[in-house]
């Protein structure tokens, strides 16, 4: 289902839709967001290029990402358009219905645990977490990492508060991306040796200060050392190499050494 707070769609808004009825001049949607409320695309609204068939492009009970183009409440109608959404759209829509109808799921467990309709759960604790986090599985990730702490700051009830913080705990496992690559390190002199081992514990003692991240380094035969991140997200783990690269690299080039680094 994935409940919204808001009744209607608003102009311009993407929705999730469903294709009920397909006719020659259009199809007829429902929007599982809103109610299933019944939105219709025209023709002319399903593609930028000609339409020989509409049925090439959407069918019954096939589910689409629409932009709503205008909503009229008093007649009950909402305008929809396929050929208005993008693929970055499309894309993100998508993602965020699946996120979406996760929360749900988990907010429907906590409703049966307490003898509670979903829409309950929804106003007590569910759109709460929305309010703080901006989105509630944003927030059901976090307690799955952090616990009920998480939802301190959250303005619901503490038992429901704990109680869904422990079925994230059980029922989420945050992804994660890995970096590993290989350094080539050369530093020459006799002192290369020490300048090349302080060089990589400086990077690890820099690691040790990224809190979602975690940094590993292994001799793989000098002068050849294996680099791995692992951190919730790219742009994270991306900013974490450049950072341990970065001040490897400063030591060693201090020291008239050359490093590379080449990606697994």
């Amino acid at each position: 289902m994935v409940l919204k707070r808001a009744e209607w769609p608003n102009s311009d808004e993407y929705a999730i839709a469903v294709a009920s009825k397909v006719a020659p001049y259009g199809a007829y949607v429902k929007l599982p967001e809103f109610g299933e409320k019944e939105g219709f695309i025209h023709i002319s609204e399903v593609s930028s290029t000609w339409v020989r068939n509409i049925r090439n492009h959407i069918h019954e009970n096939q589910r689409v990402v629409v932009r709503v183009l205008k909503v009229d409440e008093a007649k009950r109608h909402i305008d929809c358009s396929l050929r208005r959404v993008s693929t970055e759209a499309r894309r993100s829509k998508n993602n965020e219905w699946k996120r979406a109808q996760k929360a749900e799921k988990l907010l429907e467990l906590l409703a049966k645990e307490n003898n509670m309709e979903l829409e309950e759960v929804y106003e007590k604790i569910g759109w709460p977490i929305e309010d703080f986090f901006g989105e509630i599985y944003k927030g059901l990730e976090s307690a799955s990492d952090s616990g009920a702490a998480a939802f301190a700051d959250v303005d619901a009830p503490s038992e429901l508060r704990a109680q869904l913080a422990e079925l994230a705990q059980t029922r989420i496992e945050i992804p994660s991306v890995e970096i590993d690559g290989e350094m080539t390190i050369t530093v020459p002199g006799p002192e290369g040796v020490v300048v090349i081992r302080n060089a990589l514990t400086g990077g690890l003692e820099l690691g040790k200060t990224v809190e979602k991240s975690t940094v590993e380094i292994y001799v793989l035969g000098s002068p050849r050392y294996r680099l791995q991140i692992v951190s919730p997200d790219y742009k994270e783990a991306e900013e974490v190499l450049s950072t341990v690269l970065g001040a490897i690299t400063k030591i060693i080039e201090k020291n008239s050494g050359t490093i590379s680094f080449n990606r697994k």
